[in-house]
């Protein structure tokens, strides 16, 4: 990878690498200016259909819908499974915000469970313990795109005749025993974000793997119309239906996502060669300091999403960000444990035994710069600068 001009550069100082930054794809230009010249700008237009083909081929899915952001994918997710207020969703703790407010909203109980100390992903041990009469489906999350036990999720689920959601926002291009992940739920959920792997700035997508779900959802993300039916030509007019807001992202973003899809490999080949270069470069720095690096069970592929380190602790975890700081380089924590937040403490609850892996976890977790265009000399200063930190 040739190092990147970078106009903030200084002569006297080198530029901050930061935590992220969006790498534009061959044809990404291109495609925007074509879905503007054609005025085909709004929902549901020829690049909406050419991303929803693209991710029905990657991951396997019975339809792909693409929606505004991964958080009204989800809301579409509770929708879909008629919630009533009272019913329960088991879910981790450790996740964005979105995970529980798409099920908070239909007045569902999101239930917090601990992660495993290795993956950080839900502890699937513990998650057959919080199933009550009311329990409707469980949401499992692929913490840095590494998956979970899914053999025994899905298991569990049947068992218990749940929904299995699968929030996918950090798992495109991963696997589990040579399964694409966004496959085993009745539904997914994808985030295009900005600081994903793939992005249009803001988007998402439900991936629907249960074909009596497709129907439904197109009226849903159709603000509870049959417009979708109107425009094949299977009704003569369109009517409101049901329930449903309005999910549809511009096709002008749809056009950026195109080309990003297009080019995953290419992405994904340099989102690799950092993650594995950290790997490597700091596993004697991090064996010597009692850090953990992220685990990768060996029946799993992830897709280079996130690259971690859990420091010994809270004093060394700030320690750390602000030597990296000092050194040019925009490190940041992450999730925030959502059953001791105020909304989760209002709107949820913890498993039985609480959450303390999360707690310690959250307290500890520092991630690197990883992006595509992340150039050899950067990756090397950003190594360089973790083996000169002293934990305490």
């Amino acid at each position: 990878m040739p190092p990147q001009f970078n106009p903030h550069m200084t002569e006297n100082k080198l530029a901050t690498i930061p935590f992220n930054r969006p790498h534009v794809s061959q044809n990404e230009l291109e495609y925007v200016a074509e879905a503007v010249r054609r005025g085909s700008t709004a929902g549901d237009g020829p690049f909406t259909g050419r991303s929803n083909t693209l991710l029905e081929n990657m991951v396997g899915a019975e339809k792909a819908l693409l929606t505004t952001s991964c958080t009204h994918a989800l809301e579409m997710a509770a929708l879909l499974l008629d919630l009533r207020p009272g019913d329960e969703v088991i879910m981790p703790s450790f996740t964005f915000v979105s995970t529980a407010n798409a099920f908070a909203l239909r007045g569902a109980v999101p239930v917090f469970a601990d992660c495993r100390p290795d993956t950080l992903n839900i502890d699937e041990r513990l998650i057959e313990a919080e199933i009550t009469p009311r329990t409707r489906a469980i949401v499992v999350v692929h913490y840095a795109g590494v998956a979970c036990q899914m053999d025994e999720i899905g298991a569990i689920a049947r068992r218990h005749g749940l929904a299995l959601v699968e929030d996918n926002a950090h798992g495109l291009g991963g696997s589990y025993r040579d399964r694409p992940l966004g496959s085993f739920g009745s539904m997914a959920t994808q985030s295009f974000h900005v600081t994903k792997n793939v992005q249009c700035g803001e988007g998402g997508a439900l991936l629907l793997n249960d074909a009596a779900l497709v129907a439904r959802a197109e009226v849903i993300r159709e603000k509870g119309t049959n417009r979708s039916q109107f425009f094949r030509g299977q009704v003569d007019k369109y009517r409101w239906v049901d329930i449903g807001s309005s999910y549809l992202p511009s096709d002008v973003l749809a056009a950026q996502l195109t080309a990003q899809l297009e080019s995953f490999d290419g992405i994904q080949s340099r989102r690799q060669a950092v993650w594995h270069a950290y790997h490597a470069e700091l596993a004697d720095w991090a064996a010597d300091n009692e850090v953990a690096q992220p685990v990768v069970p060996g029946d799993r592929v992830h897709p280079a999403h996130l690259y971690y380190l859990l420091l010994p602790d809270l004093e060394n975890r700030q320690a750390l960000i602000a030597h990296l700081a000092e050194r040019g380089v925009q490190a940041a924590f992450h999730y925030q444990p959502l059953h001791a937040s105020p909304a989760g403490e209002r709107y949820g609850r913890p498993a039985s035994g609480g959450c303390p892996v999360t707690e310690r976890v959250a307290d500890r977790l520092v991630r690197l710069p990883l992006f595509a265009d992340l150039d050899e000399t950067d990756v090397s200063r950003v190594v360089d600068a973790v083996l000169s930190y002293e934990v305490a």
